[in-house]
């Protein structure tokens, strides 16, 4: 691989070779095999994903299994028995979560059905029954949480079963950079992207020991417009519950990670705290419910990797920069289902604020390297970091007061 490649796909992107044959797991352990042979019979026997890195005498360094020559063939048949138990645990879960939703929705429309005067016609019951179960808030939540734990992850592997049933040489080389690219991203250090997982994981303790709830430094529409505007900075680091803080920490973890290594540390806090200051200013525009939760800066976040990715190309596979527009559906779709619990406007807005970010501040480039820092960037990613991390310690504070 040429030396103007990104740095993924550069032959010492993995770590040296230690000699022999081998494979290293997820905790960068090494286990030692004594042949080739050997060596592909444990890729094809990996049913779990243990096997990240391997090397062969013909490698410097680390490679992918997928690149080890022979290993093709065992690769396609572990990766394939890996991806149909996937999606056999998440047919189940899917049929689980199913059944539960519609005996909890008959449930419902029998609890009405008895409370109608039953003076009323048969159809009259029946449509005011149904009418408030579609009402029903707690109905909402479960119908939200099936889509989260139920319907996208059976999507998704399904998904996955169906392209590898299409798989051709093409195919796999294109997989091959995804997985270089995922692979290599993985093992990055990204400590700001730990910082701000540290902010909202110290607001989130400070919530658990508040006796007050999200109004104390939560986005309150008629406090914000009557002078309180330190809402729009403190708002973004509380949730209102433990599946919408689980939810923001793996998104924050994931495209946190991504900006930082490719687009430099200064740009993660600065996106985020445009981004959530922009959502959280259209969700008081049009929406009246009080606003909490770091949507609005991830998804800036998202939008922002959307427009930097296609403006350097060749930083990132095509495939990689798909798994963002699915991202944004997912997301679309989740607030479309839980319309009356998600801030819809804080997501577009901090979206398209990302997205404006990245076109007024990076150059289209064609260039295969990362952008360098300037002093510039410097100077306003410190302020960046100093305003969001006094926003989260002022939010902690004002919740336990």
């Amino acid at each position: 691989m040429a030396c103007d490649a990104p740095i993924w796909a550069r032959q010492d992107a993995f770590p040296k070779s230690p000699g022999g044959y081998g494979w290293q797991d997820h905790k960068a352990a090494p286990h030692v095999c004594d042949s080739r042979s050997s060596l592909i019979e444990a890729i094809g026997k990996d049913l779990t994903g243990t096997v990240t890195l391997a090397w062969t005498p013909d490698h410097h360094h680390m490679v992918l299994p997928e690149e080890i020559p022979g290993a093709a063939e065992a690769v396609m048949s572990a990766r394939k028995r890996r991806t149909a138990d996937d999606l056999e645990h998440a047919r189940s879960k899917l049929r689980l979560l199913g059944i539960g939703l519609g005996l909890f929705a008959l449930y419902l429309l029998y609890q009405n059905w008895v409370r109608t005067p039953p003076m009323a016609e048969t159809w009259e019951r029946l449509v005011f029954s149904i009418g408030q179960v579609i009402r029903s808030g707690t109905l909402g939540i479960m119908l939200l949480l099936f889509l989260i734990f139920g319907f996208i992850p059976w999507y998704q592997s399904r998904k996955r079963m169906l392209d590898l049933g299409k798989w051709t040489d093409a195919d796999l080389t294109e997989t091959i950079a995804a997985l270089r690219f995922e692979t290599w991203l993985e093992r990055q250090n990204a400590p700001m992207t730990r910082v701000f997982l540290g902010l909202i994981g110290l607001v989130w303790l400070a919530q658990l020991a508040s006796p007050d709830d999200i109004s104390a430094a939560g986005l309150v529409k008629g406090r914000y417009f009557a002078g309180e505007w330190w809402r729009l900075f403190t708002a973004p680091f509380l949730h209102g519950n433990w599946v919408h803080l689980l939810m923001n920490g793996a998104a924050l973890a994931y495209l946190g990670k991504r900006l930082e290594v490719f687009a430099r540390w200064q740009h993660l806090p600065l996106v985020f705290v445009f981004s959530a200051c922009v959502g959280g200013e259209i969700s008081a525009r049009f929406v009246a419910a009080p606003s909490v939760g770091a949507s609005g800066g991830l998804m800036g976040w998202l939008g922002f990797l959307l427009v930097f990715e296609t403006l350097h190309h060749r930083l990132v596979p095509r495939s990689a920069r798909r798994r963002l527009l699915a991202g944004v559906f997912l997301t679309g779709l989740i607030g479309l289902v839980g319309y009356r619990y998600i801030d819809n406007a804080a997501h577009i807005g901090g979206l398209f604020s990302g997205m404006l970010y990245a076109l007024i501040v990076f150059p289209k480039s064609s260039s295969p390297h990362r952008p360098r820092s300037t002093v510039t960037d410097w100077a306003a990613g410190v302020i960046a970091l100093a305003i969001a991390t006094a926003s989260a310690v002022f939010a902690a504070i004002q919740m336990i007061i």
